[in-house]
């Protein structure tokens, strides 16, 4: 993906990597290409735990509009998580090595720091009631089959299908919208 970074943000996600564990060949081995830190966020709403969560504008909108024609149709879809920092994705994968998993099997269900399309303010990770956040059961719902066949018509996109490039595990909840 052509785009041009500062040397700061370079320099920035290079020391998180080396502070991490995470080897400098990361992009190349899992095809997941650094992702640009958004600034410019709006507010979406309380997310399923009651923390405010926030999308670039565009995304703000096309999401709203998604859920209302969800909502016509009688499914439920709702936020589980929305932007995430550099130094947000960077506790998660700390407090996990804290836990005693190792960086290659968190690299597996976590994108590394800088690597995130939660960064972007472009991705939503959805869930409904009745099903556990973050579960593959969540192709089992109704909101997932909805989603396979009317979320493109927003924009939105399943980043991580079954035997994906990057390796990352199959995540059905995990929908972002392109540029």
């Amino acid at each position: 993906m052509a785009h041009s970074f500062s040397q700061v943000y370079l320099d920035r996600i290079r020391q998180i990597h080396q502070n991490l564990g995470i080897d400098e060949n990361y992009e190349r081995e899992f095809k997941l290409w650094l992702q640009e830190e958004a600034s410019d966020l709006v507010s979406v709403g309380n997310d399923v735990f009651s923390r405010e969560q926030f999308l670039v504008p565009d995304v703000a909108k096309r999401w709203a509009v998604m859920r209302k024609a969800a909502q016509r149709d009688f499914v439920e879809i709702s936020l589980v998580s929305c932007f995430r920092s550099v130094e947000q994705q960077t506790q998660i994968i700390q407090r996990k090595l804290d836990k005693g998993q190792s960086i290659k099997d968190i690299l597996k269900v976590s994108a590394a720091p800088g690597h995130s399309e939660h960064h972007t303010g472009r991705a939503i990770d959805i869930g409904t009631s009745g099903c556990d956040h973050l579960s593959e059961a969540f192709e089992e719902t109704m909101a997932f089959q909805w989603l396979l066949t009317h979320a493109e018509r927003y924009g939105f996109t399943m980043s991580y299908p079954r035997n994906n490039s990057s390796g990352i595990s199959y995540e059905p909840w995990h929908w972002a919208c392109a540029n």
